[in-house]
């Protein structure tokens, strides 16, 4: 137990899957996992245990921003045994080439500032997927056919942005999308030496503004979270 984590030794599995909001952790365990256990509530964070197609996974909610993430990582890792995080979440679209519903396989992270930026200091670290993990989520989602997309991502610290110069600027380097966790989940997983990965699904769309209806989404983010799965358990290259 931590004092953000309410689970006994052991019920947290060494693969964990992330969304932002309990409550779509909730919705992907019930659906996904079997022989399902609550083993947390501690704030409102819902936590759940269960197999996939016999691995055991959790599924835990990291809360919205890179500094609620990076406390749920931290613990995940250092007090459970977490040796694989891979965040599922949704995304707004940077680019033309992107569509409502398309998949984003976080290559690499472009960020203004995150939780970890006081260790680094002076130094500007490339927050990166775990090569694994990118190439069997890309895989898996050739196989299914699924619309996705892999390149650099921006995690905001930010939800309500006002700086169109910059998205300007991100927009013009090839940026993809924008989301509020990725770079620091791969900042502490670099930290531990374990794995991760952040896969998403684009719910908005920042030069069209089309967005998902709040009805559509649990459904549509369903491609999202099977290829977590399959990618978290894939023979490595």
């Amino acid at each position: 137990m931590t004092i953000h984590i309410g689970a006994k030794p052991g019920q947290i599995a060494e693969t964990v899957l992330m969304p932002g909001d309990p409550l779509r952790a909730k919705w992907a365990a019930e659906q996904f996992l079997e022989d399902v256990i609550c083993v947390n509530q501690v704030r409102g964070m819902l936590g759940f245990t269960g197999t996939w197609r016999g691995h055991r996974v959790t599924i835990h909610g990291s809360g919205m921003g890179m500094a609620s993430a990076s406390i749920y990582a931290n613990e995940l890792i250092r007090d459970y045994g977490a040796k694989t995080l891979i965040r599922v979440g949704s995304a707004g679209a940077m680019q033309h080439s992107l569509g409502i519903r398309d998949i984003v396989l976080a290559q690499g992270c472009t960020t203004l500032t995150m939780p970890s930026r006081g260790i680094f200091r002076e130094l500007n670290f490339a927050p990166c997927a775990d090569f694994g993990l990118l190439h069997a989520a890309y895989q898996a989602a050739q196989a299914r056919d699924v619309r996705t997309h892999v390149g650099n991502v921006y995690s905001s610290d930010v939800f309500y942005d006002e700086r169109p110069d910059l998205n300007e600027i991100m927009q013009r380097h090839g940026v993809l999308c924008v989301e509020m966790e990725a770079a620091e989940l791969y900042a502490v997983a670099a930290r531990h030496n374990v794995r991760a990965l952040a896969v998403l699904t684009i719910s908005d769309h920042l030069l069209t503004q089309e967005a998902l209806p709040a009805s559509e989404r649990e459904h549509s983010f369903g491609a999202m979270i099977e290829l977590a799965l399959e990618s978290a358990f894939a023979p490595q290259p």
